[in-house]
């Protein structure tokens, strides 16, 4: 496992620095809206997700960058970082199912932005406790280009389409 990993050692602290900055930006941007965004039913708990999966991609990358560490460990470390967040996007699920006022289509946008960076981390877990290192570390890069992505997309809805 020590050689698969330091293989991802630039990408991983390339990866802890952005996503870590990404977090800090987007809870400036949910600053400047607050009132905003905790008068919406569902906004405050896709904020809660979306700075939790963004966390789960620098616990991800660290946890990539620690030594000798066998694959099970490292899987079992992003599966237990990714219940949380799952956690956290589970109950966001929930209230955004239940806005009547909402288009089905409009809904389910939501629903995909909020899980598609989750599935690889899941994968990526699954695969390193599976002890195959190469293709788990693969798909949890994955996850983190994800997780920068959606963080980006709800930063846009935290600064505009709040007021919209």
């Amino acid at each position: 496992m020590a050689e698969s990993l330091a293989a991802w050692s630039d990408f991983n602290v390339a990866m802890v620095g952005a996503t870590a900055a990404l977090a800090g930006l987007l809870i400036v941007a949910m600053s400047v809206n607050i009132s905003a965004i905790l008068d919406s039913t569902a906004l405050p708990a896709r904020a809660a997700a979306a700075i939790g999966t963004l966390t789960l991609a620098i616990v991800v990358g660290a946890i990539g960058l620690a030594p000798a560490q066998p694959a099970w460990a490292h899987g079992l470390e992003v599966l237990a970082a990714f219940l949380v967040v799952l956690g956290l996007e589970l109950h966001a699920i929930r209230l955004i199912v239940a806005e009547p006022d909402r288009p089905a289509g409009e809904r389910g946008v939501k629903l995909v932005a909020g899980v598609l960076p989750l599935v690889p981390f899941a994968a990526g877990a699954a695969l390193l406790l599976g002890g195959v290192p190469v293709a788990g570390l693969a798909w949890l890069a994955v996850g983190c280009v994800l997780a920068i992505v959606g963080g980006i997309m709800f930063s846009w809805v935290a600064l505009v389409e709040v007021l919209r």
